[in-house]
């Protein structure tokens, strides 16, 4: 198993998200112990968790696992994907694990799959919770009470190497992950080779976004990661690219809290003496990562529920006068529809307006003063029922559309829909409910062999 050093091909920072063939071929010149790539996120929110659905397409996903596996297998480099499906769910890895058995079928490959789990029931998650294993990530979570469990639909953990680590020392082929944390399934390649932790974790750390660490930085190209026994080292695969110190660096930083501290599943990165330099023309090398292991493991739980229905509205405006007064005419539209629906308790739903063009990005922490001719203005409903949704914003949008305001020159028109019909039915909204830590004693993750 020990090689002085291990190669490790990152295709791209998300799969589905695609890659050039011919970076990913640049590759595989090189001999590859691994080909790792990460799928999911919680970037989007909580409603990949709960609805059971992909980040990407089923067309995507199989056109980059195609490529991936029809090149991979043949050579026998252990192949790994981290958070199927994006949310990293039963239904996300059981969407994963089918079209990859497709493409194996289709190209008469055959191959030894280990599917790690990821899935924990309300029992477990009650049960931990009443044994005081359950803490909030953040200051701003409260503590987790049982009723928001039993409301949970759906809850994953982030697996860190270990089960990826026996997955590999079993002879898998190809490892399907659900929720993992990101750089687990790059670090376990350079762990299960006999390198050092903290070079395995921060080269992951790297490599789970593809290309992203280069310049120009993507996440839609291929990385080469080499770990050494005191360093380690990135590169492009497209001559397009480059990775520098700079760049490299400043990825080091992305996604983090704290300028040299990364906090894992039972340990953290200490990375406050790392240096990088050129190696040569494109090639960074990265040294003095340290891996520090932590008394307790805790694992990050992801949960979620229904929260409401949700209805809404795209239009354009491109009076003047209602565009230097529309703050104050949608707080008139609302007051409006709230009188029209005494009867409905206002706690029953909400209405809420975004202004693209003046401050629906930044909100009120907008500064600039807005000059242009024309604004987009995106309303949404959000109620406990899809009914109330439709009803409410069919009401918001027919109030907005004929609201008479000062000046005004014309009778009506006030928006102009892009779409026919305007309303769009979104259907359920999902929060996440649990976004807590979850103390472990050992690796709590299934794994099943295909």
């Amino acid at each position: 198993m020990m090689s002085n050093e291990i190669k490790i091909l990152s295709p791209c920072g998300m799969l589905g998200y695609g890659f050039p063939a011919a970076s990913f071929l640049n590759g595989l010149k090189e001999e590859i112990h691994g080909i790792v790539v990460d799928a999911g996120s919680t970037d989007a929110g909580p409603h990949k968790l709960g609805a059971g659905v992909s980040i990407v397409s089923e067309r995507a996903l199989k056109k980059d696992l195609e490529l991936i596996l029809t090149n991979g297998i043949p050579r026998k480099i252990p192949i790994i994907i981290g958070s199927a499906g994006g949310a990293g769910a039963r239904p996300h890895v059981e969407s994963t694990l089918s079209i990859i058995k497709k493409i194996l079928s289709e190209n008469e490959l055959s191959a030894k799959i280990a599917v790690i789990w990821a899935d924990f029931s309300q029992e477990e998650i009650i049960e931990a919770n009443r044994a005081n294993k359950i803490k909030p990530l953040s200051l701003n979570i409260p503590d987790l009470e049982e009723s928001s469990i039993k409301d949970t639909i759906r809850i994953v953990a982030q697996m860190g190497h270990e089960p990826i680590l026996e997955a590999l020392e079993n002879g898998s082929d190809i490892i399907i992950c659900g929720r993992s944390y990101d750089p687990s399934p790059f670090a376990a390649i350079g762990i299960y080779h006999k390198k050092d932790p903290g070079l395995a974790y921060h080269l992951g750390k790297i490599l789970e976004c593809g290309a992203l660490c280069a310049e120009p930085g993507t996440t839609k190209d291929s990385i080469l990661g080499v770990i050494k026994d005191a360093s380690f080292t990135v590169q492009s695969l497209n001559p397009i690219r480059k990775c520098t110190p700079i760049s490299v660096a400043a990825h080091t930083f992305y996604e983090k809290e704290h300028p040299y501290l990364l906090h894992g599943p039972g340990f953290s990165l200490d990375l406050s003496a790392c240096t990088f330099h050129d190696a040569e023309n494109g090639v960074v090398e990265v040294s003095n990562s340290r891996f520090i292991p932590a008394e307790t493991t805790f694992i990050k739980l992801e949960g979620a529920r229904k929260a409401a229905f949700r209805t809404f509205v795209i239009a354009g405006v491109r009076d003047p006068i209602l565009i230097e007064n529309i703050l104050e005419i949608e707080e008139r539209v609302k007051g409006q529809v709230y009188e029209y629906y005494q009867e409905i308790d206002t706690e029953e739903y909400q209405i809420n307006f975004f202004n693209y063009g003046i401050n629906a990005v930044l909100g009120t922490k907008e500064k600039e003063a807005f000059y242009g001719h024309e604004i987009g203005v995106l309303f949404e409903v959000i109620a406990k029922t899809q009914e109330l949704a439709n009803s409410i914003c069919a009401t918001v949008r027919s109030t907005f559309l004929h609201f008479g305001y000062e000046k005004r020159k014309s009778t009506a028109g006030n928006l102009a829909f892009p779409f026919a019909p305007s309303d769009v039915e979104f259907g359920v909204v999902y929060e996440f409910s649990i976004y807590h830590l979850m103390e472990i004693d050992q690796s709590p993750f299934q794994i099943e062999y295909v």
